[in-house]
């Protein structure tokens, strides 16, 4: 394994995370159909109950300055605005001394939000970011692309927080103590908006997974637990993320690649990684793939606290995957139904199903950037990893 730059010590930290593998590296089909692109999984990186197999093209290069604005750069440049649908007058678009209006929304809805794009760059929309504020936090339902410049849009979504319909913002923006969208929610969680695009099975999955948050022991580090289990009194996910016992959990779990976090992206910028397949617990479950290097970087945060998160909830621990097994999981061929939706000349979101696992692409079709911009493959399960609470079930939406 190539060492990174800079001094022996920190080097060794860092290609400590990476566990030797043998035959790592080897070549095999892509993620998708034999005309797409090819991918290799490469040794992972261990942190806790998590494995992170870097993936890169089998060519070797990725993309090179892709456009993409992400929600996170856009909310902090202001640039981006997002609000209830029953609001969207305050989101026209003055064009060329003319008043532009979306179509007329009767009211507040739990599943759509309204977000304008007022910077010079396409916004790029993954599903599982969290927008906090409004009547409900909210997250985004799909991945998606929103052209520069563009008209206010309907933003498919779905609530995370149903036990509140009050307006504690008439935007959405930043919280208390972070970005509005610098979370995402974890892997069992954006399955449900994804995979069953099915509210109640989202208030389920949050419902479940604040409480296994909250019951979860700390990571075994030698010291004793400051914030000893207890039962959370929000309904919101988002801040279930941001109370200080749950928020000292992940960052434990994921501290190994946290603490060195600019050498690991170094040396994911140095292998031209583009993605990584996620084991927990030695379960292979998710597959997260973007078009370049600086693209993951940048989710990269976001995207590895989500996978902390789900390594706290309770699970079969199982014998550690292989390369071979990360490559056969990102392999799997497509198998049955294909669906695919879009807008000309924007974006096509498919998804596929393939025995076990399903796989969803948003494919760029804007001018000078027609290629697959994010890749998501997905372990199917036939029951969920954790129970949801009963207070959960058969929640009436409001």
């Amino acid at each position: 394994m190539n060492r990174l730059a800079g001094t022996a010590i920190a080097a060794a930290a860092v290609c400590a995370l990476w566990m030797s593998e043998p035959g790592c590296g080897v070549r095999a089909a892509g993620p998708a159909n034999a005309d797409r692109e090819e991918y290799r999984v490469l040794a992972p990186i261990e942190s806790g109950n998590l494995l992170l197999f870097p993936v890169i093209r089998a060519g070797g290069k990725s993309q090179e300055g892709t456009p993409f604005l992400t929600l996170d750069e856009g909310f902090r440049s202001g640039k981006v605005e997002v609000t209830e649908a029953g609001r969207v007058q305050g989101l026209v678009r003055p064009r060329g001394g003319q008043t532009h209006y979306l179509r007329p929304v009767s009211g507040d809805q739990v599943n759509t939000l309204v977000l304008v794009n007022n910077s010079d760059k396409p916004l790029l929309l993954l599903a599982g970011e969290i927008v906090t504020g409004g009547k409900q936090d909210r997250v985004i339902a799909k991945d998606r692309i929103v052209p520069a410049g563009g008209d206010p849009i309907d933003l498919s979504v779905f609530c995370i927080e149903p036990g509140r319909w009050v307006e504690s913002a008439s935007n959405f923006g930043a919280s208390n103590k972070a970005p509005a969208a610098s979370f995402m929610v974890q892997p069992s969680v954006r399955s449900k908006a994804m995979v069953d695009k099915n509210q109640q099975e989202v208030w389920n999955s949050v419902g479940g997974s604040i409480s296994a948050l909250a019951a979860a022991p700390p990571a075994p580090n030698g010291r004793p637990d400051p914030n000893p289990p207890r039962q959370l009194s929000t309904t919101s996910y988002a801040k279930a993320m941001q109370d200080a016992s749950v928020s000292a959990k992940v960052d434990e779990a994921v501290s190994p690649v946290m603490k060195s976090r600019e050498q690991v992206l170094a040396k994911l910028r140095q292998e031209q990684a583009v993605g990584v397949v996620v084991a927990v617990r030695g379960e292979l479950v998710w597959a997260d793939i973007f078009a370049d290097t600086d693209l993951l970087s940048r989710y990269w945060t976001k995207l590895v606290r989500s996978y902390a998160a789900e390594s706290l909830t309770e699970g079969e621990s199982r014998s550690a995957p292989t390369v071979a097994d990360a490559q056969r999981f990102l392999d799997a061929p497509p198998e049955g139904a294909e669906t695919s939706e879009g807008e000309v000349g924007i974006y096509r979101y498919r998804e596929l199903k393939s025995g076990r696992t399903e796989m969803f692409i948003l494919e760029s079709l804007l001018p000078g950037a027609g290629y697959d911009v994010h890749i998501s493959r997905i372990k199917l399960r036939g029951e969920p990893r954790i129970k949801p609470a009963e207070i959960w079930r058969e929640r009436p939406q409001p």
